[in-house]
C-alpha cells in the first residue's frame, strides 16, 4: 500500500479501511482496476461499500479526462526496475552482467522539469505522480549502500527531498480580538481552536497546519526545559520576596508571577519554595515535561481535541464555574502544534496564533522571533469598531516590522477588522438597514486603517502600499448567513489567499524536479566511460564559469559592506543619544519604582513589560540607533519583495551556462542536468536563508 491509497481513503472518509488496503497490498495502480467483486470482497458492509464505489467512479472519470498525464505516471511506474538495475551499476560495482536498461536506450524518458510543469496535474493526477515518484526514489534509497562516497552522497539528496518547507501565516492581536474564531471560520473548523471567554486569552504560541497522516485531529505539545522552569521558579521567588512590603497592584512582573504559579500549583505555591514545587508530584498528568518529550494528543473530533488541549494554552479566570482545583499547564509550555485532516486551506501553509509581542521566557522569544522572521504573511486582527485606533494592533505591528521586514520572509500585511456584523440599535433595524450599515462601516473602516498606515513611517517604511491589506469579516456571519453573503463576509478572500497560496507553492514539481537531476546523475555515473574524453573540457569551462560568477558575487557583497560600515559609523555617534531613548520607559527622574524595574530588566536579559502589557526589549532600544542607520541600505539589499534579489539580484542571477554546455556536450548531458537542478536549488536555498 502506497501513500496514493493512504490518502484517498481518508479523503473520502474511509479510514477504517487502511488497514485492510494495507493487508491486501492494495497500491495506486491495482486501485485503478478494482473491480466489483473484489471491492465486493474488500468492504462487505454496503454503506462503506456504495460510498468508496462512487469515489472510484469520479476518480476514474477525472483520469480518463487527463490521460497525458495518466501516461506519464504509467512511464513512471515502469521506472522502479529500471533505477534497481542503474543503482546496481554504479562506478563502485563491476561491468558483468550489465543490463542495458530502457533509461539507457532512451534518455529521454527521464523528463525534464519544464516538460512535467506544462503537464495538467490537477487533483488526483498530481497526488498520483507524486507518490509514484517518492516510491521510485524510496526504492532507489534502499538499493544504494554507504560504502562509496557517491551513494551516501545520493542517499543524502534523495533523503533531503523530503524537506517541505511550509508557507507560515503570523496571526497577531490582543486579546477578545477574534483570533480564534477567524481561525476556525477560514479553515472550516467551528470548534478547533478555544474561544468566546473574556476571562481567557491564548497564552502559548499555537500552529495550525494538516495532519497529512491520519484522519485523526492532533495536537503536538513542546513544553519548555525542565532547567528553564527552575530557573522561572527562582526568578519568581526572587520577584515577590522583593515585592513582600511594597505596591504589588501596578507591578505587571509580580501579577505575571502569581498568575502563573496560580495556573499550575493552585494556593499550594505560596508555601513553598521552589525547590519544592519542582517535586515530580506536580507533573504526574504531564509525565512528558520531567522526560524533556513532547506530548501528543490524538482524537476524531475538533471539539473532543479543543477540550482536551485547552489547557496547555490559555490563561483562565480561576474564578469561573466548574475550574476550581483545576490545572492550567501553559505556564510550562513552548509551543502547541494543531494538526487537522483532510482540509485543502492547510495542504501547505502554517497559521500561527501568536500571543502579544514576544515572552519573557528565553527559549519561548526565542521560537517567538524565528516564527515571526520566517512568515511570509502577517494577519494583524482587531475589532472593527476601533480598527484605526486601536494602539495595542498599530504597536504589535510596528514592534514587529524590523524582524518581519528587515531580513525576513513577509511579503504582504493583512490588516483584519473582524466583528463587522455587530451594529448598534440593530435591533430597531431591518435586515436590509443592518445590511447596508455594515456595508457602510466596512468601507469607512477601511478607509481609516489605510490613513493610519500611511501615517505609521516606522512599519510603511519597511512595506509598500501594495503589500498591505484590509479585510471587514465576520466569523459569525459567515457560519449563520443572517444579513451577509458569504463573499461579504471576506471570509472566502482570505480562504481564497490560502488557497493561492497553496497553489503556488508546488511541492510535486519541486520533487520530481529534484528526483530528476538525482536519476540523471546516477545514470551519469553508469555511463561515465561514454564521456570520458569531455569529461576535463567540461571542467575547465565550468570552472571558468563558475570562477566569473562568484566574482561578480563578491564585488557585490564587498560593495555591501562597505556601504554598511559607512552607515554604522553614522550610527555609532548617533548612539550617543540613545539614553533619551530609555527614558520612555525607565524614567529616574520621574519614576519611584525607577530602581525595582531596572533590576527587573536586568534580571530578565533586558526584557521588560510595561503596565500596559507591551514587552519591550533594552537591548533593542539600545541598538536602534545603529539598526535605524542601516534599514534603509538593509532593504535595498535585501528586499522582501520576490521579484527583487539580494545583492542587487546578483545572486538570483548565479549560472553555470549549464544549458548551453548541455548543448554542446551531449555524453556529459546527464551529470550537466544534475549540476543545473543543483544550482538552482541552491540559490533558492542560499537566497531564503539571507
Amino acid at each position: 500500500m502506497d501513500d496514493f491509497v493512504r490518502n484517498k481513503l481518508v479523503e473520502w472518509g474511509l479510514s477504517e479501511l487502511v488497514e485492510k488496503f494495507k493487508d491486501e497490498q492494495i497500491d495506486a495502480e491495482s486501485l485503478r482496476v478494482l473491480d466489483d467483486r473484489e471491492i465486493d470482497n474488500l468492504i462487505p458492509k454496503a454503506g462503506p461499500r456504495v460510498k468508496f464505489k462512487n469515489n472510484l467512479k469520479l476518480l476514474k472519470e477525472e483520469q480518463n479526462s487527463n490521460q497525458e498525464t495518466v501516461n506519464s505516471v504509467q512511464q513512471c511506474e515502469q521506472e522502479h526496475e529500471e533505477a534497481a538495475d542503474v543503482v546496481q551499476v554504479l562506478p563502485s560495482t563491476s561491468d558483468t552482467g550489465k543490463r542495458k536498461s530502457d533509461v539507457q536506450s532512451n534518455p529521454s524518458r527521464l523528463q525534464s522539469p519544464a516538460k512535467q510543469q506544462r503537464l495538467s496535474m490537477p487533483g488526483f493526477e498530481e497526488s498520483i505522480i507524486l507518490s509514484d515518484v517518492k516510491n521510485t526514489m524510496t526504492f532507489v534509497h534502499a538499493r544504494l549502500n554507504d560504502q562509496d562516497k557517491l551513494s551516501a552522497f545520493l542517499k543524502k539528496k534523495i533523503s533531503d527531498l523530503e524537506i517541505d518547507k511550509r508557507e507560515l501565516v503570523g496571526v497577531f492581536g490582543k486579546t477578545g480580538a477574534g483570533k480564534s474564531s477567524l481561525i476556525n471560520a477560514i479553515i472550516k473548523e467551528k470548534n478547533l481552536l478555544p474561544s468566546g471567554s473574556v476571562n481567557a486569552c491564548t497564552s502559548v504560541m499555537t500552529k495550525v497546519e494538516a495532519n497529512t497522516r491520519s484522519s485523526k485531529y492532533e495536537a503536538e505539545i513542546e513544553f519548555i526545559t525542565k532547567e528553564e522552569w527552575n530557573d522561572e521558579l527562582w526568578s519568581f521567588h526572587q520577584l515577590l520576596d522583593n515585592n513582600e512590603n511594597q505596591e504589588k497592584e501596578g507591578d505587571d512582573d509580580y501579577r505575571d508571577a502569581v498568575e502563573k504559579l496560580t495556573a499550575l500549583y493552585g494556593e499550594e505555591w505560596k508555601e513553598k519554595s521552589s525547590e519544592n514545587l519542582m517535586e515530580n508530584k506536580y507533573f504526574k498528568e504531564i509525565p512528558e515535561f520531567l522526560q524533556s518529550r513532547r506530548k501528543i494528543l490524538r482524537c476524531e473530533s475538533a471539539n473532543e481535541l479543543s477540550a482536551q488541549f485547552v489547557k496547555y494554552t490559555r490563561s483562565e479566570s480561576k474564578q469561573g464555574e466548574g475550574n476550581e482545583g483545576k490545572k492550567w499547564f501553559w505556564p510550562l509550555v513552548k509551543c502547541v502544534t494543531v494538526r487537522v485532516p483532510n482540509n485543502p486551506f492547510l495542504q501547505h501553509v502554517t497559521l500561527v496564533d501568536l500571543p502579544g509581542n514576544g515572552d519573557c521566557n528565553k527559549s519561548r522569544d526565542q521560537m517567538w522571533k524565528g516564527i515571526v522572521g520566517d512568515c511570509s504573511t502577517v494577519w494583524i486582527v482587531t475589532e472593527i469598531n476601533r480598527a484605526a485606533s486601536d494602539k495595542a494592533a498599530w504597536g504589535i505591528l510596528e514592534s514587529v516590522s524590523s524582524l518581519i521586514g528587515n531580513g525576513g520572509e513577509c511579503q504582504q500585511i493583512h490588516f483584519i477588522c473582524t466583528k463587522s456584523d455587530l451594529v448598534d440599535d440593530s435591533d430597531d433595524l431591518s435586515s436590509a438597514d443592518i445590511h447596508d450599515q455594515i456595508i457602510k462601516r466596512n468601507i469607512q473602516a477601511k478607509d481609516g486603517v489605510r490613513k493610519e498606515f500611511n501615517k505609521r513611517s516606522k512599519i510603511n517604511k519597511h512595506f509598500t502600499d501594495d503589500s498591505f491589506k484590509v479585510f471587514t469579516v465576520s466569523s459569525k456571519e459567515f457560519l449563520k448567513g443572517k444579513h451577509l453573503s458569504p463573499e461579504e463576509t471576506e471570509i472566502t478572500k482570505l480562504q481564497g489567499f490560502l488557497q493561492d497560496l497553496n497553489d503556488c507553492h508546488s511541492e510535486t514539481v519541486n520533487y520530481v524536479n529534484g528526483a530528476y537531476g538525482i536519476l540523471s546523475l546516477i545514470e551519469g555515473a553508469r555511463r561515465r566511460k561514454e564521456g570520458v574524453g569531455k569529461a576535463d573540457d567540461v571542467c575547465k569551462v565550468l570552472e571558468k564559469n563558475m570562477t566569473e560568477q562568484l566574482d561578480q558575487v563578491k564585488k557585490a557583497v564587498e560593495k555591501a559592506i562597505k556601504d554598511f560600515e559607512q552607515c554604522l559609523t553614522e550610527g555609532v555617534k548617533n548612539s550617543k543619544t540613545s539614553e533619551e531613548k530609555l527614558k520612555s520607559f525607565l524614567d529616574r527622574d520621574k519614576q519611584p519604582s525607577f530602581f525595582k524595574t531596572l533590576e527587573a530588566v536586568v534580571r530578565k536579559d533586558g526584557m521588560h513589560k510595561t503596565k500596559k502589557g507591551e514587552h519591550i526589549n533594552l537591548n533593542t532600544v539600545l541598538a536602534s540607533c545603529l539598526t535605524d542607520s542601516i534599514d534603509e541600505k538593509f532593504r535595498k539589499t535585501f528586499p522582501n519583495d520576490v521579484k527583487g534579489g539580494s545583492f542587487n539580484g546578483v545572486i538570483s542571477r548565479f549560472s553555470l551556462d549549464t544549458k548551453s554546455l548541455i548543448q554542446k556536450y551531449q555524453d556529459v548531458k546527464l551529470q550537466l542536468i544534475f549540476l543545473q537542478t543543483e544550482v538552482q536549488d541552491e540559490t533558492i536555498q542560499f537566497v531564503s536563508s539571507l
